[in-house]
């Protein structure tokens, strides 16, 4: 999961996916592979999820930082959250998006994602805070709900799978059970569910 929240910076999944296929072939899914592994074959590997240069960079800083703590998962998952986040965010080329992603999927810490799907979905609900800096739009989000790391992990993939399926760049309002709340189809002329 660390490799992909790396890869999967400005990239779609699938292309992540097709990456991890071929560091998994070279046998380069582990930290230790990685950092011994040669610049060139590492960039091959990684090439499906675009701007291979940057992200080889950004990966070898992720795999350095774990290697210099020894892979310690406890620490990542114990620690006071508010270091252990400052600590990731530290790292070169890892935002609060990539840390909250590693700190909610590898670690098991309740961090909320604000991802492209996430701003987008708000933003159509008319959510003014949806284009509020990061840390702010994650605090809207996480308000009322209880701090749980199943919850935001559920929340989190039901926003994906929604703007995946329906509420796409160029959206398939008529399949939205969403849209009684919507701003778009009044935008875009639309009719309205009646309630």
């Amino acid at each position: 999961m660390i490799i992909g929240a790396v890869l999967t910076q400005n990239t779609a999944w699938r292309n992540v996916e097709k990456a991890i296929d071929a560091l998994r072939a070279a046998g380069l899914l582990d930290g230790a592979a990685l950092l011994s592994a040669p610049e060139a074959s590492v960039k091959q590997a990684i090439r499906p999820a675009g701007f291979y240069n940057v992200k080889y960079r950004r990966l070898m800083a992720v795999m350095r930082y774990l290697s210099e703590r020894s892979y310690d998962w406890t620490w990542w998952q114990t620690a006071p959250y508010g270091d252990v986040r400052a600590s990731l965010l530290g790292v070169h080329g890892l935002g609060p998006e990539t840390a909250d992603c590693m700190l909610l999927y590898a670690f098991g810490r309740p961090a909320f994602v604000v991802d492209a799907y996430t701003r987008r979905l708000f933003a159509r609900l008319g959510c003014t805070w949806s284009s509020e800096p990061y840390d702010n739009v994650a605090a809207h989000l996480t308000r009322d709900l209880p701090v749980d790391t199943a919850v935001y992990g559920q929340y989190h993939a039901l926003i994906v799978a929604h703007c995946k399926a329906v509420c796409k760049k160029v959206p398939t309002c008529q399949d939205c059970a969403l849209m009684p709340l919507c701003t778009l189809p009044v935008e875009r002329n639309l009719p309205t569910h009646s309630t």
